[in-house]
């Protein structure tokens, strides 16, 4: 099979959704280290993929505490055209602030100021969907019908970015939606086999409490549908489009 954008972006999409579901260790470094090759034998429109697979390892490096790889990896990440400032503020990555050899590339950063609000509108909203997966797991806890609720998302954005590193960032988007789907499947299917077994030993099923829950949950799933369409992306009128230095380095606060 010939490599496309179309295809490594794919695939990086899935090594990230199998991080996230099923850990680092279970992953690996070697399905990004193979992006990285592919996307660079695919020439200059494969270069924003080869970021992308070095700062996924890059990531990985630093949450196995190995500072010099990681440091390698996100110069590397910088060079091939990764600029998302804000992901570089989060809680595991902060310790190389202090790093000389970490500062040089971040400083070699350049975005534009549409990209940064989107940069900053595809983290909150990782953020968001997070809490509403963990609200959902709540809100069923002890519900009886065996239905399913399928987490909802936020549309893409689908603006022209200035810089491809956006690309990269709105890939770690879905795969955080995708992932959080398979995880709120697996606990309704989880919590239906549980009904169904528990109303086979004892045969003490009740079905107008399931139908009130099925409504009830079919009204959640509604407002957060509501919720999630109403944070779709919109461009900030004027917000400029020019290159300039990425915000200093431990400037942005973000809790991811």
């Amino acid at each position: 099979m010939v490599d496309t954008v179309s295809s490594l972006a794919a695939r990086v999409h899935e090594l990230q959704v199998a991080i996230m579901t099923e850990g680092p260790g279970a992953v690996g470094t070697a399905g990004f280290h193979d992006v990285v090759a592919r996307a660079t034998a695919l020439g200059p429109e494969g270069t924003w993929l080869a970021a992308a697979g070095h700062a996924s390892l890059g990531e990985l490096a630093c949450l196995h505490g190995q500072t010099d790889l990681a440091v390698f990896h996100f110069d590397a990440a910088v060079t091939a055209g990764y600029n998302d400032c804000v992901a570089l503020h989060v809680g595991p990555l902060r310790p190389l602030h202090h790093d000389p050899r970490f500062r040089a590339p971040y400083q070699r950063m350049r975005i534009t100021a549409a990209d940064l609000d989107e940069f900053f509108w595809l983290h909150q909203e990782m953020q968001l969907m997070s809490q509403d997966a963990q609200s959902a797991a709540v809100d069923n806890i002890g519900r009886l019908d065996n239905g399913g609720s399928l987490l909802p998302q936020a549309p893409l954005p689908t603006r022209e970015p200035n810089t491809a590193g956006v690309l990269i960032t709105r890939i770690d988007l879905a795969a955080v939606q995708t992932a959080l789907r398979r995880v709120a499947l697996k606990l309704d299917f989880q919590r239906s086999s549980g009904n169904t077994s528990l109303d086979l030993i004892d045969g003490l099923w009740d079905d107008s409490r399931a139908l009130r829950d099925a409504r009830h949950a079919d009204d959640l799933d509604s407002r957060r549908q509501r919720a999630a369409e109403g944070r779709a992306f919109v461009e900030r009128p004027g917000a400029g489009t020019a290159l300039v230095p990425c915000p200093p380095l431990g400037s942005i606060t973000y809790q991811g």
